[in-house]
């Protein structure tokens, strides 16, 4: 119990770190904003510990099943540190800093072909932004799309050649996915393929969707501004870390689908053998 609630603090302090990083790293941050930072950082950080420190979870999936929350945590707050970085050295320099920029340009640059999310994210800044600003945005988007990239790889590699989930121990379906309903009605193997291929179809769309959505919203509702650093990096963040959590979400659900299936198999072809026998 009590390892389990250190680990459950432990966890809390690094999403609430997560989510105050960018308002303790950049500057020129307000008083109200750093207390709406604050607030939010305690909320989550909050959740974080009440949902790990139970014996079951209630809403994060695949809490018993690591890497994947872990990579996609490390993903996030790489993302995170990065931008955050980035947009600390453009008003206070570093080597560190311009390493990063510099670093950034060029994947941004490689990523800005026709057709590319990242050519629809420098596309959506509004009219009139500087040739700095594009510039900024275009490294902010590449190194957000690198990262989520590299993440993607680096779990279908472990699914594919470290036999995740089941290399250190048996999977527990019903504590590892408190949201999918059983009872639901329809066979668990082929809902599962069909949430697999839901998520990994929205993770493939959404990089495009978003900059369109974007674009709309900031013509008709709320002008997109790139003044604010904060907006920036949450916006860039978001745009690629949430369709690679959807592909890696798809791709764990095909490869439960798989072991369910091929357990049924063995069950079917030893009743088999023992209809025969009989």
């Amino acid at each position: 119990m009590i390892k389990r609630m250190v680990a459950a603090a432990a966890r809390a302090f690094l999403v609430a770190l997560l989510i105050a990083m960018p308002a303790m790293m950049l500057p020129g941050v307000t008083s109200d904003t750093a207390q709406m930072v604050a607030l939010l950082a305690l909320i989550a950080s909050v959740l974080t510990f009440v949902e790990y420190v139970a014996e079951y979870p209630s809403l994060i999936e695949f809490r018993d099943a690591a890497p994947f929350n872990r990579m996609r945590f490390l993903a996030l707050f790489a993302t995170i540190l990065l931008l955050s970085l980035i947009a600390r050295g453009e008003v206070y320099p570093t080597g560190l800093s311009q390493t990063l920029s510099a670093m950034g340009h060029s994947i941004g640059d490689a990523m800005d072909f026709p057709f590319s999310p990242v050519r629809l994210m420098v596309l959506m800044a509004p009219e009139g932004a500087s040739a700095a600003d594009l510039t900024l945005l275009r490294t902010h988007a590449g190194l957000a799309y690198l990262v989520s990239l590299m993440t993607l790889l680096v779990f279908v590699a472990t699914v594919r050649l470290l036999s995740w989930p089941i290399r250190h121990g048996a999977f527990n379906f019903w504590v590892n996915l408190p949201l999918f309903d059983p009872t639901a009605g329809g066979d668990v193997l082929r809902r599962l393929k069909r949430d697999s291929h839901v998520n990994v179809a929205l993770g493939f769309l959404l990089p495009f969707l978003i900059p369109a959505v974007l674009k709309l919203a900031s013509e008709y509702a709320y002008p997109m501004s790139m003044d604010d650093p904060q907006t920036m990096i949450w916006m860039m963040t978001a745009w690629a870390f949430l369709p690679a959590s959807l592909i890696m979400r798809g791709v764990a659900l095909m490869r439960i689908a798989d072991l369910i299936e091929e357990k049924r198999r063995r069950a079917y072809a030893l009743a088999e053998l023992q209809a025969q026998a009989v």
